[in-house]
């Protein structure tokens, strides 16, 4: 794949981002922000007067521009990661078409980069956890981020060199079952962390995390879906059909 076709494809996979994160924003502002809203009522009516500060950022401001911001940034960049990743991955994990390829690779990231972590360190409201103990979880999920990544790849490379004794069916299965062992001792290793109040809604508690994880879902599932799509029409491109009928191979 030469540099300008990576270029185009970069390009491409910022503007996909673009448009996914415009997807996830809707979902984040209808399906998130409600339960953010809850949330911090929910802390102001337990706090006591004393503890009230003056806020820096407006909530107007931050469940609407300071979101868009947040979320579309997000979608950008991570599109753009990932059409790299795209780069590197056509061609190399099967047989797939462009369309395909970018789907499986999105879905592989919501999963590494977002569920596996999130099944150990689920998100919780603003009014949950110890503000002295931020930089601990933040740590902690990003190693658990870092380390599904990592056993992602490893285990798409160990299933790329089983395939050919294996069998591409039983070379899967080994290396699901390899990522999902691994994953289930680092879970087991790795600190838990709760700090949800006795308290706190239960309820409020599971529509914020279903929320969250809706809102990852839509952004790589809009993501791969918008993404492949550009990808098929600039790799694949369709003929043109000359005025005589005829079938002339697009240019790239």
């Amino acid at each position: 794949m030469n540099s300008a076709t990576v270029r185009n494809l970069l390009v491409r996979g910022m503007l996909a981002g673009l448009g996914a994160g415009l997807l996830a924003l809707v979902v984040a502002y209808f399906l998130g922000e409600p339960n953010v809203d809850s949330a911090i009522g929910f802390e102001e009516a337990h706090a006591h007067a004393h503890e009230h500060e003056m806020e820096v950022v407006s909530r107007s401001l931050q469940s609407t521009a300071g979101l868009a911001t947040g979320v579309l940034i997000y979608g950008v960049a991570f599109g753009g990661i990932a059409a790299l990743a795209f780069c590197v991955a056509l061609g190399r994990v099967g047989r797939f078409s462009p369309r395909a390829t970018a789907l499986l690779l999105s879905s592989c990231a919501l999963l590494a980069v977002y569920v596996v972590p999130f099944l150990k360190y689920p998100a919780n409201p603003p009014s949950v956890g110890d503000p002295d103990t931020i930089g601990k979880r933040t740590g902690l999920y990003f190693l658990m981020m870092l380390l599904s990544v990592l056993l992602a790849v490893a285990a798409t490379i160990l299933g790329k060199r089983l395939a050919p004794r294996l069998g591409t069916w039983y070379a899967t299965v080994v290396a699901v079952a390899g990522f999902l062992l691994v994953t289930g001792l680092a879970y087991a290793f790795l600190p838990a962390i709760n700090e949800v109040p006795k308290d706190f809604p239960a309820t409020l508690l599971w529509r914020f995390r279903l929320s969250a994880l809706a809102i990852q879902a839509v952004l790589w599932g809009g993501f791969g879906l918008l993404f492949g799509e550009l990808a098929e029409r600039l790799l694949n491109p369709k003929p043109v059909t000359s005025a005589s009928g005829r079938a002339v191979p697009a240019a790239h």
